[in-house]
């Protein structure tokens, strides 16, 4: 599947990203994307809590956990050597130092889970988000006045994105429910 950016079916060109915003499809190395789904699938993944309630994908954080009940981070077991070279290229693509990104979050998304729109929390800074295994729309919202801007991406497997700046702190993001097996991780910079 080809990069593509989606908008509003009747516009005549697809809406500009977000300023902050950048994605690059196959950065992801091969043998690097099979070790990775050699390992997640046997992590002891739990299902996404919020507040109370249970989401459709399944999770784990490592380095750092937003306990949404305190609204604070807490140490979380440490990145495992596994995650570690995929944090270099995720590293890497943001244009920063692998350490920076303390906060790593593996998830499954089963098919028909989704995650609603939403904006990571002020504890975090950059978010770089790498997909594996099948492709999601990558979708993303802000409102200005009244109306909507909205863009979206597919996300492939071995890409990433890269949250900063406005798309980062303005925006809000979204995955629709998948339609087949797919794991991200997601590597955020603590503030």
């Amino acid at each position: 599947m080809t990069n593509s950016i989606q908008g509003d079916l009747f516009a005549s060109a697809p809406p500009a990203l977000p300023d902050g915003f950048r994605y690059a499809p196959d950065i992801v190395p091969e043998d690097l994307q099979s070790e990775l789904l050699r390992e997640i699938p046997q992590l002891p993944l739990k299902p996404f809590d919020f507040d109370g309630f249970e989401g459709k994908r399944r999770v784990l954080s490592y380095g750092w956990k937003y306990d949404f009940e305190s609204q604070r981070v807490r140490h979380a077991e440490e990145i495992p050597s596994f995650l570690r070279p995929v944090r270099d290229v995720a590293a890497a693509f943001a244009g920063i130092e692998p350490d920076r990104l303390q906060q790593a979050l593996v998830s499954e998304y089963a098919p028909g889970a989704p995650i609603g729109w939403h904006k990571d929390k002020h504890v975090f800074g950059r978010v770089v988000g790498i997909s594996l295994l099948s492709p999601c729309t990558f979708r993303l919202r802000l409102q200005r006045g009244g109306k909507w801007q909205r863009a979206s991406i597919v996300a492939e497997p071995g890409s990433a994105y890269l949250l900063s700046g406005a798309a980062r702190t303005e925006w809000e993001h979204s995955i629709p429910p998948v339609e087949q097996l797919r794991y991200s991780i997601t590597f955020r910079e603590l503030l």
